[in-house]
């Protein structure tokens, strides 16, 4: 189809992504971003370290977040997200704090972590209590519930894999059953940790299943994300990114409730009954009364309701296929 008359491709908005060099999930990253914007990823430099916390150090130090941010900027983003939640929670909330504000000179523009989105998020729900799945080591599984105690979120329950590579590689059934253990204690929500875990098809599942919110890393760095251009992330059965009525927004105030007036149908006078003493006798070839059939009359039937759709409206719409691929 020839376009040249629309006078070539329309310029998107774009969201600038920061991952850590292992990072294999771009297309999980696409699934939450609406048509009409753009992704532009780069990542960090490759280091021979295993996952832990030294290797959550060295891909967060703020001159090579910086490098990435510049060389993000030739495609103009207009806001920019490290898509690394170890790499973010490593320093605390003071440390994430100094890495947005590192990115933020480095790019000129806005910019954001996984492990903020992470607190926004929260804050947008009200919840304080988390179940929390990780596929990290315990050392920086720790280090997680202890940047959550810093910004005021309990950890009621976990569930850890321990891993120190191929975490991409884990199948959603692995998710799926850490995520019951983990929901032990009176939690508020889940947060599946780690953007190199994929999460996107099981939000829905256990969402229903659970009934809780559930987050996970790279839905809240999206959700944020394209939050600072107004936009809005795209996600079925997703508790985090239905619309919510604004807290400054006025109350409408109620409809009145309109009751129709039955209208007055006027009474027709009634015809004066004459005794039968003065009816007078019929003419010469009428009908007497005696001979003149009596007409019943038949009470107009009640309508017939119309039939239901078909059974009861089920309690929760279908959710989608997500067992395909899974080991």
């Amino acid at each position: 189809m020839d376009v040249s008359f629309l006078g070539g491709p329309q310029p998107q908005r774009g969201v600038g992504v920061v991952a850590p060099f292992d990072f294999a999930l771009d297309r999980e990253l696409w699934r939450w971003v609406p048509d009409d914007i753009s992704l532009r990823l780069t990542r960090t430099p490759y280091v021979p370290v295993e996952v832990s916390l030294d290797l959550a150090r060295l891909v967060s130090e703020h001159e090579t977040l910086g490098e990435a941010v510049r060389a993000l900027g030739v495609s103009e983003p207009e806001v920019v997200a490290y898509a690394c939640a170890s790499g973010s929670f490593v320093g605390g909330p003071a440390g994430e704090k100094a890495m947005c504000e590192a990115m933020t000179r480095a790019g000129e523009v806005p910019s954001l972590t996984t492990s903020g989105a992470l607190v926004e998020a929260l804050e947008e729900l009200g919840v304080s209590r988390i179940a929390l799945v990780t596929p990290y080591t315990e050392s920086v599984t720790r280090a997680l519930e202890e940047y959550l105690a810093e910004v005021g979120a309990a950890v009621t329950g976990r569930a850890f894999l321990g891993l120190t590579r191929d975490i991409w590689k884990v199948p959603y059934r692995s998710v799926m059953d850490m995520a019951r253990q983990a929901v032990v204690g009176a939690a508020d929500a889940l947060f599946i940790s780690c953007t190199n875990l994929p999460t996107y098809d099981v939000i829905p599942q256990l969402e229903a299943e659970l009934g809780m919110p559930v987050l996970s890393a790279n839905q809240v760095t999206m959700w944020a994300a394209l939050r600072r251009l107004g936009a809005h992330a795209v996600g079925p059965y997703q508790a985090l990114l239905l619309d919510r009525p604004s807290p400054s927004a006025p109350t409408a105030a109620p409809m009145p409730v309109i009751v129709p007036i039955t209208p007055i149908v006027p009474i027709t006078p009634l015809t004066p009954i004459i005794p039968s003493a003065t009816v007078p006798p019929p003419a010469e070839g009428e009908p007497s009364a005696e001979s003149v059939p009596t007409v019943e009359s038949v009470a107009p039937a009640s309508p017939v309701a119309p039939a239901g759709p078909g059974g009861p409206v089920p309690s929760a719409l279908p959710l989608p296929d997500d067992t395909e691929g899974w080991t």
